[in-house]
């Protein structure tokens, strides 16, 4: 190889390191080419509502507006000061639901206090429920068909099902199956209960046929419950917490964790860690996800492909 060429072209990731920038840039690339197949009868639509000035949901925002331009969806903003009242955005949302050229809806959380979070993300219509979060998406996954009936899901293509599923959960199978990891027959530990992924992420382990745990604060010994994890998804917002003696040899580690810690030495003065120890279990795991570059780029990308496929669905292709 030249050196012009290996300038160009960074270093592949070792062997072991699950690299969610290189798998999403994949999946943003399939996802442009469906969107450039489609274009003659739909362009995807994402609508964003975003309330306040935080910085980390600004960016957020900024983000997942250029990943649509780069892919080819027309993302539509909507900021509102932290003063909003719950029933403007009831409204915009009813205006969204009824607007045919928006086929994915996301509210950027958290909300201000003032808002009741939870009675604005279900008053997004399902069908252009990106997120995932809506009450009759999350119980789909619950009761979605597995064996006989008249529709049996194919959980191995999570672009085939008829309902969207929370984008990070999503990225975390993805992550699994295009790293080559076979689940089924396997033993996945799942460490936080919580709604937005400990929840569907097990559920979705479940549905491939994985036998599952889900570690909690009130586990006893949580530790030797995830030494006999074949795959360990990390979701607790526990900085470090998993340390090297809580794998097995040969686990897959899933971190799903992004969490601030001090490091005056860096320009920020802070840098992002996972709730595993990274550096402590990397030699220790068959394949780990670093944080960050893991798990992140794929939310966006799970993100997009739900986009598409509301659109999809909604032009009839």
């Amino acid at each position: 190889m030249s050196a012009a060429a290996s300038a160009e072209s960074p270093p592949p990731p070792p062997a072991n390191i699950i690299s969610g920038k290189v798998i999403s840039a994949v999946i943003r690339a399939e996802i442009k080419t469906d969107c450039e197949s489609i274009a003659s009868k739909v362009v995807p639509g994402l609508a964003v509502i975003l309330v306040g000035a935080r910085p980390d949901s600004m960016a957020y925002v900024r983000m997942k507006k250029k990943a649509c331009a780069e892919c080819g969806i027309d993302s539509f903003g909507y900021d509102y000061p932290e003063t909003v009242t719950q029933q403007e955005l009831m409204d915009k949302i009813a205006e969204l639901n009824a607007d045919p050229k928006v086929h994915g809806i996301l509210v950027q959380l958290p909300l201000p206090d003032n808002i009741i979070e939870n009675e604005v993300t279900s008053a997004v219509d399902p069908a252009k429920d990106v997120d995932g979060l809506h009450p009759v998406n999350c119980a789909k996954l619950v009761t979605a068909q597995t064996h006989g009936g008249s529709v049996k899901m194919n959980w191995k293509d999570l672009s085939s099902i008829p309902f969207h599923i929370a984008c990070t959960p999503q990225g975390c199978i993805e992550l699994l199956d295009r790293s080559g990891v076979d689940i089924e027959g396997k033993r996945a530990v799942i460490i936080g209960r919580s709604n937005l992924v400990g929840m569907p992420v097990s559920l979705l382990l479940n549905h491939r046929n994985a036998t599952i745990t889900i570690v909690h604060s009130r586990t006893k010994d949580a530790q030797s419950v995830v030494k006999e994890a074949d795959i360990v998804v990390a979701a607790v917002g526990r900085a470090l917490m998993v340390k090297a003696d809580w794998l097995k040899e040969g686990a897959v580690v899933i971190d799903v964790g992004i969490n601030s810690v001090d490091a005056p030495d860096t320009k920020k003065g802070y840098r992002l860690v996972g709730d595993v120890d990274f550096k402590e279990c990397e030699g220790k795991c068959s394949k780990i996800t670093p944080v960050p570059g893991g798990v992140g780029p794929m939310t966006i990308a799970m993100l997009l492909r739900n986009t598409v496929n509301s659109a999809k669905r909604a032009a009839g292709v």
